[in-house]
Protein backbone atom coordinates (compact mmCIF):
# COMPACT_ATOMS: atom_id res chain seq x y z
CA UNK A 1 0.00 0.00 0.00
CA UNK A 2 3.16 2.03 0.46
CA UNK A 3 3.57 2.36 -2.90
CA UNK A 4 -0.30 3.08 -3.67
CA UNK A 5 -0.18 6.13 -1.48
CA UNK A 6 3.17 7.46 -3.03
CA UNK A 7 1.59 7.28 -6.16
CA UNK A 8 -1.18 8.86 -5.20
CA UNK A 9 0.83 11.94 -3.27
CA UNK A 10 2.13 12.12 -6.74
CA UNK A 11 -1.95 13.04 -8.45
CA UNK A 12 -1.79 9.27 -9.20
CA UNK A 13 -5.47 8.52 -10.20
CA UNK A 14 -5.05 5.17 -11.02
CA UNK A 15 -2.98 4.31 -7.55
CA UNK A 16 -5.36 6.51 -5.77
CA UNK A 17 -8.45 3.99 -6.93
CA UNK A 18 -6.50 1.15 -6.54
CA UNK A 19 -5.58 2.02 -2.83
CA UNK A 20 -9.36 2.62 -2.63
CA UNK A 21 -10.03 -0.60 -3.87
CA UNK A 22 -7.14 -2.39 -1.11
CA UNK A 23 -8.39 -0.65 2.16
CA UNK A 24 -12.45 0.43 1.53
CA UNK A 25 -13.45 -2.42 3.12
CA UNK A 26 -11.29 -2.00 6.41
CA UNK A 27 -12.08 1.67 6.57
CA UNK A 28 -16.04 1.46 6.05
CA UNK A 29 -16.07 -1.65 8.61
CA UNK A 30 -14.44 1.04 11.27
CA UNK A 31 -16.73 4.05 10.26
CA UNK A 32 -20.08 1.45 10.47
CA UNK A 33 -18.95 0.13 13.94
CA UNK A 34 -18.95 3.64 15.00
CA UNK A 35 -21.85 5.11 13.55
CA UNK A 36 -24.39 2.50 12.99
CA UNK A 37 -25.85 4.09 9.86
CA UNK A 38 -24.58 2.81 6.64
CA UNK A 39 -25.83 6.67 5.33
CA UNK A 40 -23.45 8.18 7.79
CA UNK A 41 -20.83 5.58 7.60
CA UNK A 42 -20.93 5.99 3.63
CA UNK A 43 -20.54 9.99 4.51
CA UNK A 44 -17.48 8.94 6.59
CA UNK A 45 -15.68 7.35 3.99
CA UNK A 46 -16.01 9.52 1.10
CA UNK A 47 -14.74 12.32 3.65
CA UNK A 48 -11.71 10.29 4.40
CA UNK A 49 -10.60 9.19 1.38
CA UNK A 50 -10.85 13.10 0.25
CA UNK A 51 -8.67 13.75 2.81
CA UNK A 52 -6.14 10.73 2.11
CA UNK A 53 -6.38 12.27 -1.77
CA UNK A 54 -5.20 15.80 -0.24
CA UNK A 55 -2.88 14.33 2.78
CA UNK A 56 -1.28 11.27 1.49
CA UNK A 57 2.18 13.34 0.88
CA UNK A 58 2.28 14.01 4.89
CA UNK A 59 2.31 10.54 5.58
CA UNK A 60 5.22 9.17 7.59
CA UNK A 61 6.25 5.63 7.64
CA UNK A 62 7.76 5.88 11.57
CA UNK A 63 4.45 6.64 12.55
CA UNK A 64 2.26 3.60 11.88
CA UNK A 65 1.75 1.19 8.27
CA UNK A 66 -0.53 2.78 5.39
CA UNK A 67 -3.64 1.40 6.51
CA UNK A 68 -3.08 1.98 10.20
CA UNK A 69 -2.60 5.89 9.17
CA UNK A 70 -5.88 5.52 6.56
CA UNK A 71 -7.88 4.34 9.76
CA UNK A 72 -7.34 6.90 11.54
CA UNK A 73 -8.16 9.33 9.08
CA UNK A 74 -12.00 7.30 8.91
CA UNK A 75 -12.47 7.41 12.40
CA UNK A 76 -11.58 10.98 13.30
CA UNK A 77 -14.25 11.75 10.43
CA UNK A 78 -16.78 9.85 12.15
CA UNK A 79 -15.70 10.81 15.33
CA UNK A 80 -16.46 14.22 13.47
CA UNK A 81 -20.00 13.47 12.42
CA UNK A 82 -20.83 11.74 15.55
CA UNK A 83 -20.23 14.99 17.56
CA UNK A 84 -22.38 16.85 14.82
CA UNK A 85 -25.50 15.03 15.16
CA UNK A 86 -25.06 15.52 18.98
CA UNK A 87 -24.94 19.21 18.56
CA UNK A 88 -27.67 19.06 16.28
CA UNK A 89 -29.45 16.57 19.19
CA UNK A 90 -30.64 14.30 16.34
CA UNK A 91 -31.80 11.11 18.04
CA UNK A 92 -28.70 8.55 19.60
CA UNK A 93 -27.84 6.45 16.99
CA UNK A 94 -28.80 2.54 18.46
CA UNK A 95 -27.14 -0.95 17.45
CA UNK A 96 -30.47 -1.98 15.79
CA UNK A 97 -30.44 0.80 13.43
CA UNK A 98 -27.62 -0.95 11.58
CA UNK A 99 -29.21 -2.96 8.44
CA UNK A 100 -26.01 -5.11 6.94
CA UNK A 101 -26.77 -7.89 4.78
CA UNK A 102 -24.11 -10.70 4.76
CA UNK A 103 -23.71 -9.97 1.21
CA UNK A 104 -22.79 -6.14 1.85
CA UNK A 105 -20.48 -6.95 4.96
CA UNK A 106 -17.35 -5.10 4.88
CA UNK A 107 -15.25 -8.56 6.06
CA UNK A 108 -14.99 -11.87 5.54
CA UNK A 109 -15.70 -14.40 7.96
CA UNK A 110 -12.24 -15.25 8.39
CA UNK A 111 -11.36 -11.19 8.78
CA UNK A 112 -13.80 -10.69 11.63
CA UNK A 113 -12.91 -14.44 13.41
CA UNK A 114 -9.32 -13.17 13.44
CA UNK A 115 -10.36 -9.68 14.96
CA UNK A 116 -12.98 -11.41 16.92
CA UNK A 117 -9.98 -14.08 18.43
CA UNK A 118 -7.19 -11.08 18.77
CA UNK A 119 -10.08 -8.16 20.65
CA UNK A 120 -10.70 -11.58 23.24
CA UNK A 121 -6.98 -11.93 24.07
CA UNK A 122 -6.36 -8.45 25.13
CA UNK A 123 -7.20 -8.05 29.21
CA UNK A 124 -10.40 -6.99 29.94
CA UNK A 125 -9.31 -3.63 30.74
CA UNK A 126 -7.63 -3.05 27.35
CA UNK A 127 -10.39 -4.62 25.18
CA UNK A 128 -13.05 -2.55 27.55
CA UNK A 129 -10.80 0.42 26.56
CA UNK A 130 -10.42 0.12 23.18
CA UNK A 131 -14.09 -0.37 22.62
CA UNK A 132 -15.43 2.79 24.38
CA UNK A 133 -12.46 4.74 22.09
CA UNK A 134 -12.60 3.22 18.88
CA UNK A 135 -16.32 1.47 18.58
CA UNK A 136 -17.96 3.87 20.67
CA UNK A 137 -16.12 7.35 19.66
CA UNK A 138 -15.24 8.21 22.95
CA UNK A 139 -12.43 10.30 23.41
CA UNK A 140 -9.58 9.29 25.94
CA UNK A 141 -10.82 11.80 28.08
CA UNK A 142 -14.17 10.67 27.85
CA UNK A 143 -13.02 7.47 28.40
CA UNK A 144 -11.37 8.72 31.41
CA UNK A 145 -14.69 9.66 32.88
CA UNK A 146 -16.58 6.97 31.46
CA UNK A 147 -14.24 4.62 33.23
CA UNK A 148 -13.36 7.49 36.42
CA UNK A 149 -9.56 6.12 36.32
CA UNK A 150 -6.36 8.43 35.45
CA UNK A 151 -5.92 9.86 31.97
CA UNK A 152 -2.59 8.04 31.99
CA UNK A 153 -3.77 4.73 32.32
CA UNK A 154 -6.46 5.03 29.75
CA UNK A 155 -4.14 6.07 27.34
CA UNK A 156 -1.50 3.04 28.17
CA UNK A 157 -4.26 0.42 27.85
CA UNK A 158 -5.17 2.02 25.01
CA UNK A 159 -1.95 2.09 23.22
CA UNK A 160 -0.51 -1.15 24.68
CA UNK A 161 -3.78 -3.12 23.20
CA UNK A 162 -3.75 -1.70 19.76
CA UNK A 163 -0.07 -2.82 19.87
CA UNK A 164 -1.41 -6.77 20.97
CA UNK A 165 -3.95 -6.21 18.22
CA UNK A 166 -1.21 -5.02 15.22
CA UNK A 167 1.07 -8.28 16.31
CA UNK A 168 -2.27 -10.27 16.72
CA UNK A 169 -3.56 -9.50 13.11
CA UNK A 170 0.03 -9.43 11.42
CA UNK A 171 -0.77 -5.25 10.69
Amino acid sequence: MLSLLSATAQGDRKAFAELYQASSKQLYAVSLKMLKRKELAEEALQEAYVRIWHNASQYRAGKGTVLTWMISIARYRALDILRYHSVRKEEALSDNQVAVTPSSEPMTETQQGLLEKCMGSLDVQQRQAIHLAYFNGMSHHEVTAHLDLPLGTIKSWIRRGLQSLQRCLKL
